[in-house]
């Protein structure tokens, strides 16, 4: 670790100074961390029954605390994010653990909704940890392996996202909702610690001042088409996803299934083990380069939400079976191509790499909030069927969007 540091005190951001390999337990380091801060999003969401009734909150105004962790999470991809190029991004992370644990602290003591509704919106906000995480990872690792090691802590974070509403909602039904945020910000206290032993520190690629420093994020939206290209592409990819995710809950409770939230959850496991092979996708860019993985990754996802089709055409047991092949396809296919876009992006230009991210990631959570919107208007007027048209025609309009000549989209 400490031949890391020397590096890294020199030249951050100097691939020739990188070593061959990155240590494993960097590496992991990093997909824990980015893992357990984006869980911080999510946690709160199968507890919403039981929290209400535990505080006397109506559904109304408990609907409200999801709602404002991502929007505290948006507001920091877009307000916070691009700090990691003008410090140093090991202070901001652990600046950012400190505070999301404070504030999981007080959303599980929270008396009323009132405190738990501030607590939220300070979750978001610090969770974004997570996006300073990625961009360390590829400064820290080598050119040769910089897929690789961002699509392993890219699995990390996807893990997060899939895994939280799982242990959430067991953690909450033995031992309360107020555990899981203290097991949450303890778990998050472990990686600021481990993050304060083991992560270098990283020199400023930037002297710009605040109001500068979001200003330049529609200057490079402007100066390369690559990371126009690759924003809106990722962010047709996650307005199906969300689409999928943010009503199968629903779906599965009506007619003909009849199943409660744990099933939703079982598929949410489905879903991780299409994460798991996202590493690959990393490897490949590597070898292959990065346009072909987007490519597959787009070609992936339409081909698993167009197969939900032949739903009416099946049994029920039959449907639930195509339900858990689709969603590892689909989560596979999203993961690898949103890896093979991280490539990209972060070779345009170096020294912006943390504000490069923050547009990316912000293209892609504006695609997921309008999916749940999309979905919720389309599952009561046209059923699933509604809801996988959707999907399918936003794959297809990502993979259009890959498949356009690269000389002239960047």
């Amino acid at each position: 670790m400490s031949s890391i540091q020397v590096v890294h005190a020199s030249a951050a951001s100097d691939a020739q100074a990188m070593p061959a390999q990155m240590p494993a337990s960097l590496v992991f380091l990093l997909a824990s961390g980015a893992g357990l801060a984006v869980a911080s999003i999510y946690y709160s969401q199968p507890m919403l029954g039981v929290l209400g009734a535990d505080i006397g909150a109506s559904t109304r105004e408990v609907g409200f605390v999801p709602t404002l962790t991502q929007l505290g999470y948006a507001l920091g991809l877009l307000l916070l994010a691009p700090l990691g190029d003008r410090f140093d991004r090991r202070r901001i992370i652990l600046a950012k653990a400190a505070a999301l644990c404070a504030a999981l602290l007080l959303a599980g003591a929270a008396p009323g909704i009132g405190l738990l509704l501030v607590a939220s919106l300070a979750i978001g906000l610090a969770a974004t940890m997570a996006q300073d995480i990625v961009p360390a990872a590829a400064t820290l690792a080598p050119e040769s392996h910089r897929g690789k090691v961002v699509g392993m802590v890219m699995t990390g974070l996807l893990l997060g996202i899939l895994l939280s509403r799982v242990v959430s909602g067991f953690v909450a039904e033995h031992f309360g909702w107020r555990a899981m945020f203290v097991l949450a910000a303890a778990s998050v206290a472990l990686i600021g610690a481990a993050a304060w032993r083991g992560l270098p520190r990283f020199r400023p690629t930037t002297q710009l001042a605040y109001g500068a420093l979001l200003g330049s994020l529609a200057a490079l939206w402007r100066r390369h088409p690559g990371l126009r290209r690759a924003t809106l592409a990722q962010g047709l990819l996650a307005i199906g996803f969300s689409a999928f995710w943010s009503t199968l809950a629903v779906m599965l409770h009506g007619e003909p299934f009849h199943l409660g939230s744990a099933a939703a959850g079982a598929f949410g496991l489905a879903g991780a083990a299409g994460a798991l092979a996202a590493p690959l996708a990393g490897r490949l860019a590597d070898r292959r380069g990065p346009e072909r993985v987007t490519r597959l990754g787009a070609g992936l996802v339409v081909l698993s939400f167009a197969a939900m089709a032949l739903m009416p055409l099946l049994s029920p047991h039959a449907r639930l079976w195509l339900l858990a092949a689709s969603a590892v396809g689909f989560d596979l296919g999203v993961q690898a191509t949103l890896i093979a876009h991280q490539t990209i992006v972060y070779g345009i230009e170096p020294a912006a790499r943390s504000r490069l991210n923050a547009v990316l990631f912000t293209g892609m959570f504006i695609g997921m909030a309008a999916g749940s919107a999309l979905a919720a208007l389309l599952l009561p007027q046209w059923g699933w069927m509604g809801v996988t048209a959707l999907a399918t025609a936003s794959g297809v309009g990502a993979l259009a969007l890959r498949l356009w000549p690269s000389r002239r989209a960047g």
